[in-house]
């Protein structure tokens, strides 16, 4: 797959995975019953590790 994820997007896709990781920890709104949602989180990360995003493919964009 083609490099689609500029620098600046990474680092934003990894602070928006691990927030969401937290949420889904328990450290951000604890005891809540839609904790489950957080664990979407990874996606972002794994972009970002990746370097590479499949809806950005899909919609012909690129932020690199």
């Amino acid at each position: 797959m083609p490099v689609n994820v500029g620098t600046v997007d990474r680092i934003v896709r990894v602070v928006v995975g691990l927030a969401l990781i937290a949420f889904a920890l328990g450290y951000i709104a604890p005891g809540t019953s839609w904790s489950w949602v957080g664990w979407i989180g990874i996606v972002p990360i794994l972009t970002a590790i990746f370097s590479t995003c499949p809806a950005y493919s899909l919609l012909g964009l690129s932020t690199k």
